[in-house]
């Protein structure tokens, strides 16, 4: 029985950082306070949205105001600026093809997720799809994982979470499962060995070996 796998979406199947932070941009536009930088916001990238607005803005009618606009920017310029990363959808059919139970756990929106799955090309080979909408708590907390596990039917003992940011990588530790972090994306080596990742990688061509060098510690 092959490993279950699971991946995180944004800065780890699909480039999508750009849109990340232009959304962010243009929701602060006319703002009356203090937005954040770009890298404080990309220090958030793995959290829910409304969370990550509630670092930045206290009042909850303004944060929604907020999430409105970046929704607004997000949606027209969503297709054109979300990418999949350079051989990840051949490797990841590869899983599929070799029968490992796949699924996305991501603290975006379940059917923004499903319509970035469907625009790539990989919506027929992760047809487990847990997002925000699907738990009460989000990463870093161990839910989103121990509901993907759930649907996969499928044992901590015997599984892998993929990610590029330590919000993913405590998720799965804390779920109790093997994690796998990547540095194309959002964050940096350092910080996902410092989030205690099993193993880092740098290239997508790393992956299918890496699934197996933990794959083969489970017997």
């Amino acid at each position: 029985m092959r490993p279950a796998l699971l991946f995180d979406l944004d800065g780890t199947l699909v480039d999508s950082i750009a849109l990340i932070l232009l959304s962010m941009r243009h929701a602060f536009v006319g703002y009356v306070g203090d937005a954040p930088s770009d890298e404080q916001w990309r220090a958030l990238i793995g959290r829910p949205l409304v969370d990550s607005f509630r670092e930045f803005v206290a009042d909850a009618s303004e944060v929604d105001r907020l999430v409105g606009r970046y929704r607004e920017y997000q949606l027209e310029h969503h297709d054109r600026l979300t990418h999949a990363y350079v051989g990840i959808v051949p490797a990841i059919r590869q899983f599929a093809s070799d029968g490992y139970p796949l699924a996305l756990v991501t603290s975006k929106a379940d059917w923004l997720a499903l319509r970035a799955l469907v625009h790539v090309g990989l919506d027929d080979d992760i047809r487990v799809v847990v997002g925000c909408d699907s738990c009460t708590r989000h990463k870093p907390h161990p839910e989103p994982v121990q509901r993907a596990l759930t649907l996969l039917r499928a044992s901590s003992a015997r599984a892998i979470f993929v990610g590029d940011s330590p919000h993913d990588i405590e998720s799965g530790l804390a779920a109790g499962v093997k994690t796998i972090g990547v540095t194309w994306g959002a964050f940096s080596a350092q910080e996902l060995s410092e989030a205690g990742s099993d193993l880092v990688i740098d290239h997508v061509a790393d992956l299918s070996p890496a699934v197996e060098r933990l794959g083969a510690g489970f017997g």
